[in-house]
């Protein structure tokens, strides 16, 4: 590749070197002169991986005092170089990401403390030829965040500047601590005396006076909540649909960068078929009930996730999903409360893995011990990025999963529920060797019987897949986990076809030769033969028109369908048969 063309900035959140070194940029500036419109204390949560701290650099960068004969260098180009604020280049910019604070329960506070001093050490000596060499020798003998913070805001004070705080993840360690350590810890750190709480409170003390602006983000808003008393100054913009764009990608934009690429060197792919491709995978997240009108937004790391790997290889890549993203997803695990009634929050996961939608109110914010009732846990999931808004009903938001990298996601978490809760163990890895059968033999069987063995002999299970529903859920999850085809349920697109449809994935593996409709049916254990023989002849039936529908002949594309009823009685699976 030409070295003239710009690089893809996967990973990078080091604004300045993204526009000097010539990478990809995404011009997001004009969003600076709208949060300056808004409130001088700016919170704001999108969910993890999203381009937050990018944005966030780029705000340092653009309001540091010490960047102002670099500012043509960095911002000529875009569009608050061409329409600055008055405001630039203003303030001493203090930036604390909280997600380096390693969250040893016996070692926090001296973590975060640790991580304090090296930042605002570090900042008072950037900053000497304004603070005076005193600032920085005074800092050198103080220990905690709070009394370092409280002396840099008193000599900024004393010295007549202003600072702008960014704090960059601000829930990461305390809400990793409850995920550990649970509630009484989290509230040892978030209550009373509290460092953190004491920390926040230094913030709000000089929010009147030196601190002027701040910019506050995370994934969630449980910890807002809870130090409300010692800092309830932040306004909330996440909801705002003047903001819905501020983070990630809209298709305009995807678009746009793919045909700069396409302009500058040879693709195998058009634009249309590179979206078409990344589409199901990375966008459809809506932040906002009155931006639903709006194009929707791709998850910006995801996307340049790809297409790093895509002008690498000049291929589809092989794995759709960044690994790093699973272990952020991993993080949820613990509040999907599982025991023998298989847990509320575990029912919310199979509503949602079964029907692709569920209502609900989005909190703004609520406090760490309420955050396992259901009506909280839907907006967690919200808030990192797990559902959507798809639509109201009243009161009430439609969320729906937003994209294949998520339902990937919650498939995974209902496997671990069966296993947890049943244990159930049906070996995944085998089951993806199974589909390597079904993709090129056509020779489906293997697969289906294992299953039917595995329930056979594993009755724990019987009474957690009751239930037409749940049983759709329960294949849902292990058809979704594999290699070779996207798992479409009914829900996806309202027209009424079969119960889960595997769409191969032929822009990655061209030489797969079969696709696959499937039909679920259920009976209840004391059902009568006569009553399985019709159902197992009703689905059959339905599989053929499904066949002859114009959405199957064309999202089978080159391949062989091959239409497979599944009937149940009870938790048995007593009837897999082609149609």
């Amino acid at each position: 590749m030409d070295t003239a063309i710009k690089k893809i900035p996967y990973g990078m959140t080091d604004f300045e070197s993204i526009i000097c070194d010539n990478y990809y940029y995404v011009d997001k500036t004009h969003f600076i002169a709208l949060i300056e419109k808004t409130s001088r204390f700016f919170f704001f949560v999108r969910p993890r991986r999203f381009g937050k701290s990018l944005f966030l650099n780029m705000l340092g960068l653009y309001y540091d005092i010490n960047k102002k004969d670099k500012f043509e260098d960095i911002f000529g180009r875009l569009y608050i170089g061409k329409h600055p604020t008055p405001n630039r280049n203003k303030y001493l910019v203090l930036t604390l990401n909280f997600s380096s604070v390693a969250t040893n329960m016996e070692r926090l506070e001296e973590t975060f403390n640790t991580y304090c001093k090296i930042v605002m050490n570090g900042f008072a000596e950037r900053n000497a030829h304004l603070l005076g060499q005193k600032t920085v020798e005074k800092l050198r003998g103080l220990n905690t965040g709070a009394t370092l913070l409280g002396s840099l805001c008193q000599s900024a004070q004393n010295k007549g500047y202003k600072i702008y705080l960014i704090l960059d993840e601000y829930d990461n360690f305390a809400n990793n601590i409850l995920v550990d350590y649970g509630n009484e810890r989290y509230h040892s750190i978030t209550h009373g005396n509290g460092f953190f709480r004491g920390f926040l409170k230094i913030v709000k003390d000089y929010s009147n006076s030196v601190i002027e602006r701040i910019f506050l983000t995370g994934v969630s808003p449980v910890t807002m909540d809870d130090l409300t008393s010692g800092f309830n100054i932040a306004d909330n913009y996440s909801s705002n649909s003047a903001f819905n764009n501020m983070i990630g990608f809209n298709e305009h934009e995807v678009r746009t960068l793919i045909d700069y690429y396409k302009n500058c060197t040879e693709l195998p792919h058009s634009t249309d078929e590179l979206i078409e491709t990344m589409k199901p995978w990375y966008d459809n997240y809506c932040f906002s009930t009155e931006a639903l009108k709006e194009p929707s937004m791709y998850n910006s790391d995801m996307v340049l996730y790809f297409m790093n790997r895509y002008l690498l290889n000049k291929r589809i890549p092989n794995n759709m999903l960044d690994a790093n993203i699973r272990t952020d997803y991993n993080k949820l695990r613990h509040l999907i409360h599982v025991d023998k009634t298989f847990g509320e929050n575990a029912s919310v996961v199979q509503e949602i893995v079964e029907k692709g939608v569920t209502t609900g109110i989005i909190v703004d914010s609520f406090p760490a011990e309420d955050i396992i009732k259901v009506e909280n846990f839907k907006s967690l999931l919200y808030y990192h990025g797990m559902l959507t808004i798809n639509g109201t009903r009243g009161p009430m938001n439609i969320l729906s999963i937003p994209n294949q990298t998520v339902r990937e996601q919650l498939y995974g978490y209902m496997i671990d529920i069966y296993q947890q809760a049943t244990k159930l163990s049906l070996n995944v890895d085998k089951l993806n060797f199974l589909m390597y059968d079904m993709a090129y033999e056509g020779n489906w069987e293997p697969y289906f019987n294992y299953i039917a063995n595995q329930l056979d002999n594993q009755s724990s299970i019987r009474e957690f897949i009751e239930g037409e529903a749940h049983i759709k859920a329960f294949i849902l999850a292990y058809l979704g986990l594999n290699s070779y085809y996207i798992a479409r349920p009914e829900y996806e697109s309202n027209k009424g076809y079969a119960d889960i449809f595997l769409q191969p994935r032929l822009l990655q593996l061209p030489d797969m030769a079969y696709s696959y409709c499937i039909e679920v049916k259920y009976a209840k254990r004391d059902a009568a033969d006569m009553e399985i023989e019709k159902l197992t002849v009703d689905a059959k039936t339905q599989l053929k028109q499904y066949a002859a529908s114009e959405w199957i002949l064309q999202d089978k594309r080159t391949t062989e369908l091959k239409s497979i009823a599944l009937v149940f009685k009870g938790w048995k699976l007593v009837k897999v048969e082609e149609a």
